[in-house]
């Protein structure tokens, strides 16, 4: 079965289009990379009746839009191959100037269990 990496962050909205920006520059890394599938997503139906809406587990301050992501690979080694290959190539440098905190963003490495 595939492994997920998955991240959430809080994202000013003011810095939507610098985020996007860096965003695309990492999707392209990861084609490269050989990674299955990448998604970025914004917030925009947040306020559901059922479970904990995103915005309470995130925490968004006034003014920050919520990011959800997730990253396909074929399994977790070649997740940590991957990794290791876009940390040593250079083609994960950040921006000088991050558009996000990255302190306030969750990441994490998920194995499957269901899935089509």
């Amino acid at each position: 079965m595939p492994y997920v990496d998955g991240f959430i962050l809080p994202v000013p909205t003011k810095n939507l289009a610098a985020y996007k920006k860096m965003a695309s520059s990492f999707a392209k890394a990861c084609r490269k990379a050989g990674v299955l599938k990448y998604f970025e997503a914004v917030g925009d139906d947040l306020n559901v009746k059922f479970g904990l809406p995103m915005p309470k587990l995130v925490k968004p301050r006034k003014g920050e839009t919520i990011v959800f992501a997730w990253v396909l690979f074929k399994s977790k080694a070649h997740r940590n191959a991957t990794w290791k290959k876009l940390m040593s190539d250079g083609s994960c440098q950040p921006p000088k100037k991050m558009p996000f905190d990255p302190k306030r963003m969750a990441w994490g490495g998920f194995k499957t269990i269901v899935g089509f």
